[in-house]
């Protein structure tokens, strides 16, 4: 809590903290939901998580484990219908860096990575679009208040 917020203003911290609460799967749901007619409305959110983490880069099925919080058998279960799906592609750590062939990575195949970029151009048009109805000043407030709320979630 800052300096400005001690004493006297948990209510208006928990007021807020309802408010948002109920703001942000909206702004969510309008901003980010897959369209109906993309290919990938029918993945469940488990794999779109998956390929979105892959989008930066390959990754071990323990790596993916460990951002997602669940398990790495479900992350084998994860891989295994996004390898059917043709999204993704195993590969062992010796294919890409001449270390422990158990190792198993996990990466989007050309397909994959094609998809999901036109997702992120999709939900970055619906951002620009939102933030369109707002002046500059607005979109930095906007902006701002976004970093803080997030730097604060991460302490």
């Amino acid at each position: 809590m800052s300096e400005d917020n001690k004493g006297g203003s948990e209510g208006n911290d928990d007021t807020h903290a309802a408010v948002i609460e109920q703001m942000l799967p909206e702004i969510a749901r309008r901003l980010f939901t897959v369209s109906p007619e993309s290919p990938l409305a029918e993945l469940p959110n488990a794999q779109l998580k998956v390929c979105s983490s892959l989008l930066n880069g390959w990754r071990t099925m323990s790596q993916i484990s460990e951002e997602m919080h669940i398990s790495v058998s479900a992350v084998t279960q994860i891989a295994d219908r996004l390898e059917k799906a043709g999204m993704v592609c195993r590969f062992a750590e010796s294919d890409a860096a001449h270390g422990d062939r158990r190792v198993r990575h996990l990466a989007l195949t050309p397909h994959g990575e094609s998809l999901m970029l036109s997702r992120r151009d999709e939900r970055r048009e619906r951002v620009a679009a939102a933030l369109s109805h707002l002046s500059p000043g607005e979109q930095e407030a906007v902006r701002g208040a976004l970093d803080l709320l997030l730097a604060a979630s991460r302490k």
